[in-house]
């Protein structure tokens, strides 16, 4: 059984991933700055004082000047490194926000490393995935980092995925270990759709 959807999960990453592949510069910029003023109000909205968020490839939803804005803001931004071990350590953004390239080739802090533990103070947690849909079941892209993180946090915050408006979807396959979001931000609109947060 969960062969199966495994190989259904493969199939929608690959067909989402040539998806955002095909999006021109300026639609990316487009994007970008549409769910840039998402997050802001979302993070106003909630008065977070502090986040933790992630820095955006080249394909995904851009995340780059919201970040910066918001370490420019005061708020205290954690972004996440990954480990070999499966898990997340964390780094302060900073306003001049340098990058290096991660351990799967993703793009991640070079501030001081914090714990997988530093990011159980956030108010807000902002995410990256594949497609999530309308139950708010989510679909990263097969590493499980963040659906181990939020699986073994003792109070979770909102949690928020940042994806394209295509990427809503009306159910997705699902495994044990999958956790759901309280929400989703696209470009155009701000969507809350999980009423089962632990």
């Amino acid at each position: 059984m969960s062969n199966d959807v495994e190989h259904a999960k493969r199939a929608l990453r690959a067909e989402l991933r040539e998806r955002r592949q095909l999006l021109s510069d300026a639609q990316r910029e487009t994007a970008a700055a549409a769910i840039g003023a998402r997050l802001d109000a979302l993070v106003d909205s909630i008065g977070a004082r502090s986040i933790s968020c992630f820095l955006s490839t080249t394909t995904e939803p851009g995340t780059r000047d919201f970040v910066a804005r918001a370490a420019g803001r005061g708020i205290r931004v954690l972004l996440p490194i990954t480990r070999a071990d499966g898990l997340l350590d964390w780094a302060v953004a900073t306003d001049d926000g340098e990058i290096a390239e991660g351990l799967h080739g993703l793009p991640e802090p070079t501030g001081e490393v914090l714990s997988p533990m530093a990011v159980n103070d956030v108010d807000l947690m902002i995410i990256p995935a594949a497609a999530v849909d309308r139950t708010g079941m989510r679909m990263g892209w097969g590493r499980g980092y963040f659906d181990k993180t939020i699986g073994s946090m003792q109070k979770c915050p909102p949690v928020y995925a940042v994806i394209y408006d295509s990427e809503v979807l009306d159910s997705l396959p699902r495994e044990v270990h999958d956790q759901p979001v309280t929400g989703v931000v696209t470009p155009t609109q701000t969507l809350n759709l999980s009423q089962t947060r632990h």
